[in-house]
């Protein structure tokens, strides 16, 4: 029983990691396309790159066992918000979001 609570922990654990590299590799490339002589191929590289790394990542993580699986999504989706919360207070200037926060 305590191996297995330790073996959905470590899957939830590795789900957040896999999930702010998936997340905070797509914010670099979004930031770095903008300067770039060839953004589509940036973006394309990137993303073969990083859903690589994650599936392989689900693979290994869950070896035939659904509830690893699930408890790794969920640390996925989970990494999900705290890099979205993370990055959206990182991408704009105050002055900007005070300009753009009200209607025309």
């Amino acid at each position: 029983m305590m191996n297995e609570t330790l073996t959905l922990a470590l899957a939830l654990a590795t789900g957040v990691v896999l999930g702010a590299m998936f997340f905070g590799g797509l914010w670099w490339t979004v930031r770095k396309s903008v300067s770039s002589k060839q953004p589509a191929l940036l973006f394309l590289g990137s993303l073969l790159l990083r859903t690589s790394i994650v599936l392989a990542g689900f693979y290994f993580i869950a070896r035939g066992h659904w509830e690893r699986l699930l408890e790794c999504l969920l640390g996925f989706i989970v990494a999900r918000f705290i890099v979205t919360r993370l990055t959206r207070a990182a991408g704009k200037p105050a002055c900007l979001a005070r300009e753009v926060s009200h209607a025309p």
